[in-house]
């Protein structure tokens, strides 16, 4: 398929969003040949209605689909329609339609699968390709790694050739090292590729449109513009993902030294924060799970 070709040549999407973006493609298509009665071409394509994308989103909701999932796939649609469109040179407005919200909670870290959809829809709103791919290793890094926006910015070329650590200056200029992820590893490789400034052993490694060094701002407005497409919580911001990365490893086990360590945090007391986040997390599954609950 052409949709995927061009998500693996042009977006460098990684693999699983490529995955998940064409079985998306294929159900749409799926449902249209039923719901409309005829061969899904793309002149059909062209001439699809809100009114269409709601049914076909009212069809994925009645097989299960909750609502962080239904923005995901809805996103991926206008990816794909909007492939379409440029494809056979279409120049009308795509079908306008709201993604579903998302209900708001008490404050929970950001699911691993949140934070991959996360990145995959900040990327998909780059303006540039190296941009995308640029916003893309932001966000895996500050979740892959639990680094605060600031310390990911401040990277220089002075990290590169990269390996299996990484050292990171902090608050208050105290150096750690962290353990950089393969996947986290690639995205960097990736957006320094593609980057049209080169990056010097003292240059900050992520630049901005005009070259300079990138503002957290910008990250910032990035994810707050694809958490609304995606119906997420308000309090998924690019902090929260080192908040995420915290308690996803004490939920797996870490000790809170060694988070203590991988945070950069100064006393024990800033990492037990972490403790009453997991122990909330541990009381919703003993509530819907226990029988007595």
């Amino acid at each position: 398929m052409r949709w995927q070709d061009h998500l693996i040549r042009d977006r460098r999407r990684s693999e699983h969003t490529v995955r998940a973006y064409a079985a998306t493609a294929h159900r749409l298509i799926e449902f249209l040949g039923a719901h409309k009665g005829e061969e899904v071409t793309g002149e059909v394509l062209a001439g699809l209605q809100a009114t269409d994308l709601r049914a076909f989103l009212t069809s994925r909701r009645a097989e299960g689909l909750v609502n962080v999932s239904a923005a995901r796939e809805l996103s991926a649609v206008r990816g794909f329609l909007g492939f379409a469109a440029s494809e056979s040179g279409n120049t009308s407005a795509l079908p306008r339609l709201k993604g579903p919200k998302r209900p708001r909670g008490v404050p929970r870290p950001v699911s691993p699968d949140d934070v991959i959809s996360l990145a995959d829809e900040v990327a998909e709103n780059g303006s540039q390709e190296w941009i995308a791919a640029r916003d893309y290793a932001v966000l895996l890094l500050l979740y892959g790694c639990g680094l605060r926006v600031a310390e990911a910015l401040g990277l220089t070329g002075s990290i590169l050739p990269l390996g299996e650590v990484l050292s990171v200056t902090g608050k208050r200029n105290k150096t750690r090292i962290v353990p950089l992820l393969a996947p986290v590893a690639e995205a960097i490789q990736a957006y320094i590729a593609l980057c049209p400034y080169p990056v010097g052993r003292d240059e900050p490694i992520f630049r901005g449109a005009r070259g300079g060094p990138l503002k957290g701002e910008i990250v910032r407005r990035a994810v707050r513009n694809a958490r609304r497409t995606l119906g997420l919580d308000e309090r998924a911001t690019p902090h929260a993902l080192r908040h995420s990365f915290a308690t996803h490893l004490l939920g797996r086990g870490a000790d809170l030294r060694s988070l203590q360590e991988l945070l950069g945090h100064a006393s024990l007391s800033s990492t037990q924060i972490y403790t009453s986040v997991d122990a909330a997390h541990l009381m919703d599954v003993y509530r819907n799970a226990h029988p007595r609950a």
